[in-house]
């Protein structure tokens, strides 16, 4: 039974639990497959299930799972959770709708966020999403998650994908267990409250301006934490933002810097904030990657993230 060989494939485990009337009692798994020493470990959309290599008695490799559309009132509600963790200087609600505007820092805190019921006909909710880019110098922007009716609402309304989005106009939402994430080895670096800066120097490039540090690091009462990896002689490794909203911990502005990448820095720095997050009451992980950054989704897979939902960012025509 060749298990290293299918180590990273996804897997129908059948392992040994225990006896009954001198019977043995087998359990089945099915998921990614990651072995470690005498552990083997089954990635399960329940959560990992972790056995001894002597209990395994079979396994093979099955074809991927079919993906599974989340309920729109999950959707929902971690679009609105992902919002609080990313807050716009000015943030309105129209209905159940967000109109947001951040000093056109990132398109999530400039857009108008279209998840539930507008409280009007969704032309004049487009109107008002006109009105209000137009009063805080924001672009006409809505976030619509795709395949949902609000996307099909506004596009009826001959609203476009914003194909020049310059941070990618197609989003995946990716979310993970902590404790999946936790199991990896954390690093040694201190999670500070409020980002020094040379953790500003890493994700800004500089000194923030005023939008960013409100996004970022706002006055709000948001618990965050800003890891930052330093070598002996002080240069910046990485480092990361975190922010718990509810049960869930917000991973944002992941940066290594390009001379120590693929050493496992960006892993060590997720698990220790999925400690942490741990810690503050979070169960779940979540960030947010454009789709044509296909080398941040290769590494939240290998870490354990699996998308939720996407979203895209559409704009009027005229």
């Amino acid at each position: 039974m060749e298990l290293d060989g299918l180590l990273g494939q996804r897997v129908a485990l059948r392992h040994l639990v225990g006896t009954r009337e001198g019977r043995p009692l087998y359990s089945d798994a099915v998921g990614e497959l990651d072995v470690v020493g005498d552990d083997v470990t089954v990635v399960t959309r329940r959560g990992p299930v972790r056995v001894a290599r002597a209990a395994v008695v079979a396994v093979r490799a099955v074809p991927p799972a079919v993906a599974r559309r989340a309920p729109l009132a999950a959707v929902s509600r971690l679009e609105g959770l992902c919002a609080d963790a990313w807050p716009a200087i000015v943030d309105e609600p129209l209905g159940e709708w967000r109109l947001r505007s951040a000093g056109g820092y990132t398109g999530r805190a400039n857009s108008a966020l279209a998840i539930g019921d507008p409280g009007l006909p969704v032309p004049a909710a487009l109107d008002a999403v006109r009105a209000f880019a137009e009063r805080t110098g924001t672009p006409i922007r809505v976030q619509v998650p795709v395949g949902s009716p609000w996307e099909k609402a506004v596009a009826a309304q001959g609203w476009v994908l914003d194909a020049g989005h310059r941070r990618g106009a197609e989003v995946s939402v990716q979310v993970a267990a902590l404790d999946t994430l936790g199991e990896r080895e954390p690093l040694d670096v201190e999670l500070p409250e409020r980002p020094d800066p040379r953790w500003w120097e890493l994700v800004t490039g500089g000194p923030p301006t005023a939008a960013e540090r409100h996004v970022l690091a706002p006055e709000t009462g948001l618990v965050t934490a800003f890891p930052l990896l330093t070598g002996p002689d002080g240069t910046v490794g990485g480092g990361l933002r975190a922010a718990v909203v509810e049960d869930h911990l917000h991973l944002s502005a992941i940066e290594v810097a390009p001379a120590v990448r693929r050493n496992g820095i960006a892993s060590g720095l997720v698990a220790t904030a999925a400690r942490w997050g741990r810690d503050r009451g979070a169960r779940w992980a979540v960030l947010q990657v454009a789709l044509h950054n296909t080398g941040a989704l290769a590494l939240y897979d290998r870490l354990g993230f699996s998308e939720h939902h996407q979203y895209r960012y559409l704009i009027p025509l005229t």
